[in-house]
C-alpha cells in the first residue's frame, strides 16, 4: 500500500497524503488533482478502491486499422497529444490480420469504463462491414468521434478530409499537364472515402470509362497490381486513394520499363511521412492531420462533458502538394 501511494504520488507530482485522501474519499482535494490520481492508478495498473470503481476512468480508446501506413501513427500522435493536454489517457488499439478484432477492442474498452472512443479509420468506413459494436457504444451512451467517414443514424460526430475537393485538385493538376486518360486507384468497393472520390471523379470527368477505375487493398502490393492493370489500359495519369497505393503505382510503372513521371504521372493521397524522400518525391494531396486530430478531440471532450455537439461531418480542406511524380503528358 505504501509503495502504491509513493508511485502514484510521484506520477502525479503530489504528496502521498493527497493520494491517500483521494483513495479514501476525503475532502480537501481539487477535482483536477482527484482525476489525475485516479488516472495514474489506471496507468500504473492498480485497482481503484471499491467505492471509486463506479466512476468512468479518464481513459479514451484510440482505434486504428493499422500502423504500416504512416498516416495512422501521425493521427495517433496528434490525437494522443491533444488528449493528454486535457488530462485524458489514450489507449491505443491497433488491428492486425488474424489478431484482435475491432469488436473485441470495443468490448475491452467498455470493460475499462473508458470516457470515450476515437476511431481513426476502421470498419465504419466500409459500408458492408458489421457495425454492431458501434451500435453497442451508442446504446451505452459512450462518446464517440469518427475520422474520415460517418455512420448514418447513430448520432456520432465525424471529422473528415473533403474527398471531393481532394479529387478535384488532383484531377485538375493532371489535366493542366495535358493528361486526358486519367485513372483512379481506389480502395475496396464498400470503402466510403473511395466511393466519394469516385463520385467526384465522375462529376468532374463527365464520362469516366469503367476500365479506368481499379480497386485494391490498401497496401503497396495492392497498388502495384491494380496500377499494372490501369497502365495496360492506357492511362497516363493515376490518382490514388493513399500514398502506399501511389508508391505501388510507381513501382508498377517501373517494372514495365516506364519512367515516372516521363511516361506515367502518379498522385498520392495523405502526404504521410517521407513522401518527399521517395524517388521521385511524390505529388500528393495532403490531409490537414493536425487540425483534424485536434477537432476530433475537441468534439470528444465536449461530449464527455455532456455538451451536445452536432451529429454531422466536419469537412476539412486538403492541399495539393506538387513534387516530382507528375509531369506533362507524353505526346505519343
Amino acid at each position: 500500500m505504501t509503495r502504491r501511494l509513493a508511485e502514484v504520488a510521484k506520477k502525479v507530482g503530489v504528496s502521498e497524503a493527497t493520494v491517500s485522501r483521494v483513495l479514501n474519499g476525503k475532502p480537501g482535494v481539487s477535482d483536477a488533482t482527484r482525476q489525475a490520481v485516479l488516472t495514474a492508478l489506471d496507468i500504473l495498473g492498480y485497482e481503484r478502491p471499491t467505492q471509486l470503481r463506479g466512476e468512468r476512468a479518464r481513459l479514451v480508446g484510440l482505434v486504428l486499422p493499422e500502423l504500416q501506413n504512416p498516416i495512422f501513427p501521425a493521427f495517433a500522435e496528434v490525437i494522443g497529444g491533444a488528449l493528454a493536454q486535457l488530462g485524458l489517457t489514450p489507449v491505443l488499439c491497433t488491428q492486425t490480420k488474424g489478431g484482435v478484432s475491432e469488436a473485441d477492442y470495443v468490448e475491452l474498452l467498455l470493460q475499462q469504463q473508458v470516457s470515450g472512443v476515437v476511431f481513426a479509420g476502421g470498419l465504419y468506413a466500409q459500408a458492408d462491414a458489421p457495425h454492431d459494436h458501434y451500435r453497442l457504444l451508442a446504446e451505452r451512451n459512450i462518446p464517440v468521434v469518427l475520422v474520415n467517414a460517418a455512420i448514418e443514424d447513430l448520432g456520432f460526430p465525424a471529422v473528415s478530409c473533403d474527398d471531393t475537393v481532394a479529387v478535384e485538385q488532383a484531377w485538375r493538376h493532371l489535366a493542366s499537364l495535358g493528361h486526358e486518360r486519367i485513372g483512379l486507384l481506389l480502395g475496396p468497393g464498400d470503402h466510403v472515402p473511395s466511393a466519394r472520390k469516385l463520385a467526384a471523379a465522375r462529376a468532374i470527368a463527365g464520362d469516366l470509362p469503367e476500365e479506368f477505375v481499379a480497386r485494391a487493398i490498401f497496401s503497396l502490393e495492392g497498388g502495384h497490381a491494380a496500377a499494372s492493370r490501369l497502365i495496360d489500359r492506357g492511362v497516363t495519369g493515376i490518382i490514388c486513394a493513399s500514398d502506399p497505393l501511389a508508391l505501388g503505382a510507381v513501382r508498377a510503372a517501373r517494372r514495365k520499363g516506364l519512367d515516372v513521371p516521363g511516361r506515367v504521372s502518379v498522385v498520392g493521397y495523405d502526404d504521410s511521412a517521407f513522401m518527399n524522400c521517395t524517388e521521385p518525391p511524390l505529388t500528393t494531396v495532403r490531409q490537414p492531420i493536425e487540425a483534424m486530430g485536434r477537432a476530433a478531440v475537441e468534439l470528444l471532450n465536449a461530449r464527455i462533458a455532456g455538451t451536445a455537439v452536432p451529429a454531422e461531418e466536419l469537412l476539412f480542406e486538403p492541399e495539393l502538394v506538387v513534387r516530382g511524380s507528375t509531369a506533362q503528358a507524353p505526346h505519343d
